[in-house]
C-alpha cells in the first residue's frame, strides 16, 4: 500500500505524463491510501465547484487507516527527532507516523520529507 502526499497528487491532477499512467494503475488496484491531511490539503488549494467535487469522489473511493490520535503522536515524533529544523513540518510528519503505523510507503516528491524517510519507507516507481 501506498501513501500519496500533495505534492504526488497535485502530478496526477495537472495529468504529468511523468506518473499518470503508473498512479492511474495504483489507483484502480486500490494500492493509494486516502488521508485526510494529504485531502484538506489538496481541497484547500481548489479554486472552483467542480474541483472539489474531483478531489472528494477521490477521497469517497480511497482505502484508509486508522488516524486516531495520528497528529500527536507526530507531534511528539517531530520534537523528538528535530523534524522541523530539518524542513519537515506537522503534516509531513503525519505521513511518516501513518506509513509506519500501516506499513505502507510514501510516494513523493519533496526532498526534505524524503531525507526523512528510512529507505524502507519510500515509494521507487
Amino acid at each position: 500500500m501506498i501513501i500519496a502526499d500533495t505534492s504526488v497528487w497535485i502530478e496526477f491532477f495537472k495529468g504529468s505524463q511523468r506518473i499518470f499512467p503508473y498512479f492511474e494503475e495504483r489507483l484502480i488496484n486500490r494500492e493509494i491510501i486516502g488521508i485526510e491531511c494529504v485531502f484538506g490539503e489538496l481541497l484547500q488549494g481548489c479554486s472552483n465547484e467542480r474541483e472539489i467535487k474531483i478531489v472528494k469522489n477521490y477521497w469517497d473511493s480511497l482505502p484508509k487507516v486508522g488516524e486516531t490520535d495520528v497528529w500527536i503522536e507526530a507531534g511528539e515524533s517531530s520534537g523528538r527527532n528535530n523534524l522541523i529544523s530539518k524542513g519537515v513540518g506537522l503534516i509531513d510528519s503525519v505521513i511518516l507516523i501513518l506509513a509506519v503505523r500501516s506499513k505502507c510507503k510514501i510516494w513523493t516528491f519533496d526532498k526534505k520529507l524524503l531525507n526523512a524517510i528510512d529507505k524502507e519507507f519510500i515509494f521507487e516507481m
